[in-house]
């Protein structure tokens, strides 16, 4: 607590930055905000998904998409057509069987071969729609946190708590937008598991703030916090530390399609290990917090028992 104004210093300095890149360069949004076409193909034998992206790339696909469903024999293919990839506009409609039928030529081979099952164009509207899906979530995920942390602490706990993880998703959006990796379901379904994360962090710090303000009255708050961080310290380090290795394996060996939700992820857990921390309590300090705003106030004997307490 001692370095509060250093550590809310700087997090307010990154968060400056992300919002300044997320203006100023904003995301590199993928197929699935953006559209493209849209294949699935079933293969004789299990497919070999880094193989197949290899072929569609060596054929002049740009960036595909290559995820499996089902069983291994199953593949899903995403790509953006030329005309969005170029920059001339949205495109309406796309001859979905011929290029279905171009994707399969250059995915499957001689020992394996494929047919198509299924060759739609997903539409620019669609893409928009599961953007403005994805601000809601987040949205309904912020307040259900909000509401649920001011009826099971007080509201100055859900504040504190909630800044300090939007703070957290502010910066990971930040990461990608100055990085232009590229932006799609899957990194948006790692923003959303990182909110859970990080939320999850801060209620253990807060849940032992909350039983030394009633076992330690008579400490200042600033103390209250200083001891509440340090005897969670170890617990919150060691399971964000294994939380970090099962996500790193997913973004080592978890291939290319698993890799945004991945490196949001772990970019996550370290964001928000560091806010549970070194932010979420300063905020809560600033806010003011007392022991008297987790008292009971109906007992006539508090003061009598809180002369007890150590």
């Amino acid at each position: 607590m001692a370095a509060r104004h250093v550590t809310l210093g700087v997090f307010i300095a990154l968060m400056a930055v992300a919002v300044f890149a997320l203006a100023t360069k904003g995301f590199n949004y993928g197929l699935d905000f953006t559209g493209g076409t849209v294949v699935e193909i079933e293969f004789e034998k299990a497919a070999d998904v880094e193989g197949i992206r290899g072929r569609l790339e060596a054929s002049g696909f740009d960036n595909p998409i290559v995820q499996t469903f089902g069983s291994g024999n199953d593949i899903v293919i995403r790509l953006q057509p030329p005309e969005v990839a170029e920059g001339t506009g949205p495109v309406e409609s796309a001859p979905t069987q011929q290029a279905g039928a171009e994707i399969l030529a250059a995915a499957q081979t001689a020992d394996n071969p494929g047919k198509v099952v299924r060759s739609d164009f997903v539409g620019p509207q669609i893409g928009n729609e599961l953007a403005l899906n994805g601000v809601y979530a987040a949205i309904f995920v912020a307040l259900g946190f909000l509401a649920y942390i001011a009826i099971r602490f007080e509201f100055k706990f859900a504040i504190a708590s909630v800044v300090a993880t939007l703070g957290d998703i502010l910066l990971v959006c930040g990461w990608f937008a100055l990085n232009q990796h590229e932006f799609d379901l899957t990194v948006l379904a790692g923003i959303l598991s990182v909110m859970g994360f990080s939320i999850n962090d801060k209620i253990v710090v807060f849940d032992r703030v909350r039983e030394n303000f009633r076992m330690l009255s008579k400490l200042e708050p600033k103390e209250v916090l200083n001891r509440s961080i340090n005897q969670t310290l170890s617990r919150t380090i060691i399971t964000s530390f294994v939380a970090f290795l099962t996500i790193l394996a997913l973004y080592l060996y978890g291939g290319n399609s698993l890799k945004g939700m991945a490196e949001s992820q772990m970019i996550g857990i370290v964001i928000g290990t560091l806010s549970s921390i070194l932010v979420a309590c300063p905020i809560l300090l600033l806010l003011g917090v007392t022991k008297q705003d987790l008292m009971p106030k109906a007992k006539a004997d508090v003061e009598a028992e809180l002369a007890r307490r150590p």
